[in-house]
């Protein structure tokens, strides 16, 4: 299990989006991925599920499919990792995939759980919930936002893991992270 849900060593930096569904996430990690040249990781949920015949009665996902979950994000990060020049934008990461199964299921797999603190992430971006709701068919309860993005935070306060939170619109947003990650990464000579 480890092997699978295991970064791949690197010098490149990685900086996660990381927050309630539908706050702009992806668009964050694209965005920033154009502005440095380098690769992005999309949600490996999101793909899973447009390739899953969901039953409309029941759960989109369930527990047992969590690890495959898990293990398949890691793969598109190690994956997208060789591609990545300087840094890897992440839309999503084992730490998110591990909020929402406790929500979700009121518990998350152990190996998810070590997994998703052992993952180093130079930089969190925590997402607001600032931004109109989108619905699509693989998201649901709107009316939740305001307590998971609280549970959201909480978890990298507990976790003690680096973050900042983005708010406003698209250009609002992507113009205080990359000051950010001027000031972190650039400035500093880090890389």
């Amino acid at each position: 299990m480890e092997r699978n849900l295991s970064q791949k060593d690197s010098q490149i930096i990685r900086i996660v989006m990381y927050g309630p569904e539908s706050t702009g996430k992806t668009t964050l990690a694209r965005q920033l991925a154009a502005h440095y040249n380098t690769s992005w990781v999309p949600e490996y949920m999101r793909l899973y599920l447009e390739d899953k015949v969901v039953d409309p009665e029941g759960e989109l996902v369930s527990y047992e499919e969590l690890m495959p979950i898990a293990e398949g994000q890691m793969l598109m990060e190690n994956t997208r990792l060789q591609q990545a020049k300087t840094f890897l934008f992440c839309d999503t990461n084992l730490l998110e995939l591990e909020v929402y199964a406790t929500y979700y299921f009121g518990k998350s797999p152990k190996e998810l759980t070590t997994f998703a603190l052992k993952n180093v992430y130079e930089l969190y971006v925590l997402t607001h919930i600032d931004v109109p709701w989108e619905i699509d068919a693989f998201r649901d309860r709107p009316e939740d936002r305001e307590a998971m993005f609280d549970l959201f935070e909480q978890r990298l306060i507990d976790a003690n893991k680096p973050y900042i939170i983005a708010k406003g619109d698209e250009q609002n947003r992507l113009d205080f992270v990359i000051d950010h990650i001027g000031s972190l990464f650039l400035d500093n000579k880090i890389v």
